[in-house]
């Protein structure tokens, strides 16, 4: 650390460049508001179900419930949204839902939060819904309600028909796949090449099994797990997880990998050249770690946001990691918002 002192005053460089960053980072995150993102992806309603265990069923070893009180949240590619929103940008969701009563409250928690859908289409399939039921804090069963089956003629079409005119009115693409049957190659091909005119970001949040869905988007954000599966190499150690970052960026001809690495942060690989690869190791700043439901969801959020807002990829990942350190010391599906990423910046 360098001080250097005129007089009565004495500048710490070290301080200073930290007030530079995050004057920078304060742009960035200030210009969220002015964003427009479109989530393409499976929606899911999220239903919890709380109640109380006195007693075992007469009927069947289980434990019967009673229940006290219900809750329906936003999930899926629907949980991406509402991270934008929560982070001050603007959004429009691009999905299927069923004519159902599921389908009508996913739509009153997104008019409620202002989220546009118009690319929302009514399919005969029900609207995936994931029931958890919870007693005294612990979850005692999980139920769904899905039909997975690959989307396809007329509501395929009316999905394809709005994603071409919206993407032209949005900065940022994010398909986040849920492996529900609306993504396909067909589709990622024709969002790709809607989106090439402009040369707007598309983001994915992959799935398993469908890594050959991806080639030629800007960014996809594996977890460890899919990466290694994603790559065919299993991620070990660094040497593993270099050639693993390498793979996928070869494979897919995507600008960039980010592989979320749990307690161990970040690494991001950037295709700067034909032939050359920046990769940078992002900590993470976690303090505490209580829940990681939907964290992906926050981190393809913040970088797509961050990164139309003007900040590298580099910095975007950095915001993305302070975004999902925020999400993941709270318990449930929570949300990372301006002031507290701002906040987590400053205190790093």
């Amino acid at each position: 650390m360098c001080h250097y002192g005129f007089g009565q005053i004495t500048f710490d460089f070290s301080t200073m460049r930290k007030l530079f960053l995050i004057m920078g980072f304060s742009k960035i995150i200030n210009s969220f508001k002015d964003k427009r993102i479109l989530i393409i992806g499976d929606l899911i309603l999220d239903r919890f179900i709380y109640g109380k265990v006195n007693r075992i069923s007469p009927e069947a070893p289980v434990p019967v419930v009673d229940v006290v009180s219900e809750s329906f949240l936003l999930g899926g590619a629907a949980n991406v949204a509402n991270n934008i929103i929560a982070l001050g940008g603007r959004v429009s969701v691009a999905g299927i839902i069923g004519r159902d009563t599921a389908g009508r409250i996913m739509k009153g928690l997104f008019e409620e939060r202002n989220i546009n859908t118009e690319g929302i289409i009514e399919d005969k399939r029900p609207t995936t819904v994931k029931a958890r039921v919870i007693a005294h804090s612990q979850q005692v069963v999980r139920f769904d309600r899905e039909d997975s089956k690959r989307l396809e003629g007329k509501s395929l079409a009316h999905l394809t028909d709005y994603i071409k005119r919206a993407i032209k009115e949005h900065d940022a693409v994010i398909i986040s796949d849920y492996k529900k049957g609306v993504i396909s190659s067909s589709l990622i091909k024709a969002v790709v090449k809607y989106a090439k005119p402009a040369d707007t970001f598309v983001a994915v949040d992959p799935k398993v099994g469908h890594f050959h869905f991806y080639k030629n988007v800007s960014l996809i954000t594996p977890n460890i797990m899919e990466a290694s599966q994603g790559s065919g190499i299993e991620i070990k150690d660094e040497k593993s997880l270099l050639k693993a970052g390498k793979a996928l960026l070869n494979r897919l001809s995507c600008k960039a990998v980010l592989i979320t690495r749990s307690e161990e942060g970040m690494s991001l690989f950037e295709k700067t050249s034909s032939k050359n690869i920046k990769i940078t190791h992002i900590p993470t700043v976690a303090q505490k770690v209580f829940d990681v439901t939907g964290a992906g969801d926050t981190v393809i959020a913040a970088i797509a946001l961050a990164g139309t807002a003007g900040a590298s990829l580099e910095d975007a990942a950095i915001i993305a990691n302070h975004a999902a350190g925020i999400v993941v010391g709270e318990v449930g599906t929570a949300v990372a918002t301006p002031e507290t990423l701002l906040k987590s910046l400053k205190n790093a």
